[in-house]
């Protein structure tokens, strides 16, 4: 990980702080933790020296801001989705609740990111528990509606996507006033029952059979909201997937199927660099250290998308901009690890003319998503 080639990705997220913030992102793949004590122990020097300039860079460096330089405006949507992070034994800690099961004390993070190779990048996150919503005396509603007023005016006319914890008719009539296209999972299970009508205020029983599919245009949404739902019940799946949708059925079925590869962006998170183990007492610092791991996964994860193509597919992309996979048949392996994964085991060294093209098309990638080209029509 060390003869990465990622110094001029540095300087265009970090500016002056990019050596420092290399250093600790390195340290962060190599720890596979987002605790600072943790993160210390892999930087340079003594451990009390690194934890004192680890703290000096997240004091220094809007670590948010540089996250949501991230936001791709060329992507065809944006991701929302909610992950729970346990803290059992933080009984004392100002920011952390109990979780859904009303049981177990942690705090929620919801994500906000954009597309890239069938995964996704991050590019934005908001934080809440149900200790700060009763403090604040507002309702967890609210926090997501904060998260959605941070990216409204990238958003344009490009759907938010979101997963079924998010049906709920609030947010659907807030969508609705600000005309944001949206794509949502249904939960239709007997104990999260949704009630549909038409226009004329008929109730309407959703059904689908298995190996269908079956579409129901502008029906309302506890009848108040026009949406059209597609149901799909494909062969070998114990349940159908429901989605609702501003956009047409169809369009609205797919691009919830993109997104559903969502899930391995946490997985990651989770497992390779130790997001749910951040211990943070105070929720400034929380806030600040989700952020630095969601950096280092982003960096590492563009970066090692490379890694796969050229490990387990023999080349490296002519395009990676465009091209979800490589032109020739990749091995098992590569459709099995994900680019983070294949970053943070490998140990074979990169011969230095591939080293070379490695580090244009990673410099291509960031400079792409961070000063993208806005197209314009041209006269003739």
């Amino acid at each position: 990980m060390e003869d990465m080639p990622i110094a001029e990705v540095g300087k265009l997220l970090f500016d002056r702080q990019a050596e420092r913030a290399l250093e600790i992102v390195r340290a962060i793949w190599e720890a596979r933790s987002g605790r600072w004590t943790e993160i210390a122990r892999k930087m340079g020097g003594s451990e009390s020296a690194a934890y004192k300039r680890l703290q000096r860079f997240v004091a220094q460096v809007d670590l948010q801001e540089t996250l949501g330089r991230l936001h791709d405006p060329q992507a065809p949507f944006v991701i929302g989705d909610p992950t729970e992070i346990a803290r059992p034994e933080a009984e004392h800690t100002e920011y952390v609740g109990y979780l859904e099961d009303g049981k177990t004390r942690g705090f929620w993070m919801l994500l906000l990111a954009t597309p890239y190779r069938g995964r996704a990048v991050p590019c934005s996150f908001v934080t809440y528990s149900s200790k700060s919503i009763n403090d604040l005396a507002t309702s967890r509603n609210q926090y997501h509606f904060q998260a959605f007023a941070d990216v409204k005016e990238l958003l344009g006319e490009r759907p938010l996507v979101l997963d079924r914890e998010f049906s709920y008719l609030a947010l659907l009539q807030a969508l609705q006033a600000e005309q944001v296209q949206f794509v949502i999972r249904l939960k239709l299970s007997a104990s999260h029952a949704v009630r549909f009508t038409t226009a004329e205020g008929q109730p309407i029983q959703l059904s689908v059979r298995k190996g269908t599919t079956e579409v129901y245009h502008q029906i309302r949404y506890k009848g108040d909201v026009p949406v059209n739902v597609i149901g799909s019940w494909g062969k070998g799946f114990a349940h159908p997937l429901w989605v609702m949708t501003s956009l047409s059925p169809e369009t609205g079925l797919e691009i919830y199927r993109q997104r559903m590869k969502i899930e391995l962006c946490f997985r990651d998170l989770k497992s390779l660099l130790g997001m749910q183990r951040i211990m943070n007492l105070h929720e400034t610092a929380m806030q600040r250290s989700l952020a630095l791991v969601a950096l280092a996964f982003a960096i590492g994860y563009l970066t090692g998308e490379l890694l796969r193509d050229l490990f387990y597919a023999g080349q490296l992309p002519t395009d990676p901009l465009t091209s979800a996979q490589p032109p020739d048949a990749p091995s098992r392996k590569w459709h099995q690890y994900s680019g983070l994964f294949v970053l943070l085991t490998n140990k074979r060294p990169i011969p230095s003319p591939q080293s070379e093209a490695l580090a244009t098309l990673i410099l291509a990638i960031f400079t792409n998503i961070i000063f993208p080209v806005v197209r314009t029509p041209v006269r003739t």
